[in-house]
C-alpha cells in the first residue's frame, strides 16, 4: 500500500502514545497521527499484534512507530509504558487512552464479574493511563494533550451492553473532571464518544445469553450505514479535535441526537430503550432453560459458529459486510471460511 502524504499540522513533531492502537479505531488513530508528523508509540497487550499493526502503521504512512507491550489494567505496567515512550522521544506530548472491552449480553445473564471486568479495562485503564501521563503532559513543551475515548453508551445506558455503558459513563466523568482540574495548567483534555463505527470490533466482542443472536444484531447495526460510522472518518475527526483542543466531540448524528434527546428527555428515552430491550433475545434463563449455563456463556465474535444457515445470520448479513471488511482491514482477528453454504 503506498504511503499517504501527511498534511501539515500543530502536531507535528510531537510525540505521542496510544493505547489499544494494535487494531480497529487505535490503529487507525495511530496512523493519523504518525501522518501528522508524530512520532508515535502504539500500546496493547499482544505483541504479535502490536507488529502487525505497526508494520500496517509503516506501510501506509511509510513512519516508524514504536510499540510497548501493556495490560491497562496493570497499573505499574502503565506507569512504565508511560516512562518508557517518554525515555524514547525525550517527552511526551500527546496520549490517548483508547483500550477496552465490549460485552453484549442481556444482563440476565451476567454476573457482577462482567461489571468489574469493564470497569477495570476501560474505566480503570483509561484512568492508570491519565494518572501515570499527566505529570509528563505537563512538562510538555508544545503543551500536553490528552485524549480519552468515551462512548454514546456512556452518555446513556444501551440495553445489552450495561456493563460497557457504565463503564464508558464513567470514563466521561474523568475527561469532564480533569479537564476541570488541569485547566490553565497548559494542557487540553478531549474526551470522544463515538456512536457505531465500522472497525470490525464485532469479532473482538464478547457475547453473552445466545451469544449468536446476540452477534447477529450487534454486527448487523455497528456495521449499517447510516447508523454507523467510517472509521476511517472517525479517526480523522478525533485528530482534528486534538489539535484543536477542544472539550468533547460527540461522533456520528445518530449519538448526538440520542445524546440531546437524553438530556432533554431522559424518562421518555429510557421508556424508549425498554422498549429496544424487548426485541433483543432474551437470556435463556428468562425461558426456564435448565441448560442456560452453557449458553449464558461468554464468546467473543471472531469464535462463534456462523457457519450454520438460519435466520441470526441472514439478519447479521444485512449489515455487517462494511464491518467484516473493516476488520479485515484493520488488524481485526477475522475467522475462517465457512464450513458449509
Amino acid at each position: 500500500m503506498a504511503a499517504e502524504t501527511p498534511r501539515r499540522s500543530t502536531l507535528d513533531g510531537l510525540s505521542a502514545l496510544v493505547t489499544g492502537g494494535s487494531r480497529g479505531l487505535g490503529l487507525l488513530l495511530s496512523a493519523r497521527l504518525a501522518q501528522r508528523g508524530c512520532r508515535v508509540t502504539v500500546a496493547a497487550r499482544d505483541e504479535d499484534e502490536l507488529r502487525r499493526g505497526a508494520a500496517w502503521v509503516e506501510d501506509r504512512t511509510g513512519v516508524n512507530v514504536s510499540i510497548a507491550v501493556c495490560d491497562v489494567r496493570d497499573r505499574d505496567a502503565v506507569e512504565s509504558m508511560v516512562r518508557q515512550a517518554e525515555t524514547r522521544y525525550g517527552g511526551l506530548d500527546i496520549v490517548v487512552a483508547n483500550a477496552g472491552v465490549i460485552q453484549v449480553a442481556p444482563v440476565a445473564s451476567l454476573d457482577s464479574e462482567a461489571f468489574d471486568d469493564a470497569m477495570a479495562a476501560i474505566f480503570g485503564g483509561a484512568v492508570n493511563t491519565a494518572m501515570a501521563a499527566l505529570p509528563h503532559l505537563r512538562m510538555s513543551e508544545a503543551g500536553g494533550r490528552l485524549c480519552l475515548i468515551g462512548s454514546v453508551g456512556g452518555l446513556l445506558a444501551v440495553p445489552h451492553l450495561l456493563p460497557y455503558s457504565c463503564a464508558k459513563a464513567a470514563v466521561g466523568a474523568l475527561g469532564e473532571g480533569l479537564r476541570a482540574e488541569t485547566a490553565g495548567q497548559g494542557l487540553s483534555v478531549t474526551t470522544v464518544h463515538p456512536g457505531l463505527m465500522r472497525t470490525g470490533s464485532h469479532l473482538q466482542a464478547e457475547f453473552g445469553g445466545r451469544s449468536s443472536e446476540e452477534f447477529a444484531w450487534f454486527s448487523a447495526l455497528s456495521g449499517a450505514p447510516v447508523i454507523s460510522m467510517d472509521a476511517e472518518r472517525a479517526a480523522e475527526r478525533i485528530v482534528r479535535a486534538l489539535e484543536k483542543r477542544r472539550t468533547r466531540l460527540v461522533l456520528t448524528p445518530a449519538a448526538r441526537v440520542a445524546s440531546v434527546a437524553h438530556g432533554v428527555a431522559p424518562v421518555t428515552v429510557t421508556k424508549l430503550s425498554g422498549l429496544a430491550a424487548r426485541l433483543l433475545p432474551r437470556s435463556p434463563s428468562r425461558d426456564g432453560d435448565v441448560s442456560g449455563s452453557a449458553e449464558d456463556g461468554i464468546d467473543q465474535g471472531h469464535s462463534i459458529d456462523r457457519a450454520a444457515p438460519s435466520w441470526t445470520e441472514k439478519v447479521r448479513r444485512l449489515g455487517s459486510g462494511l464491518n467484516d471488511r473493516a476488520a479485515r482491514r484493520y488488524n481485526q482477528r477475522v475467522p475462517g471460511p465457512p464450513t458449509s453454504a
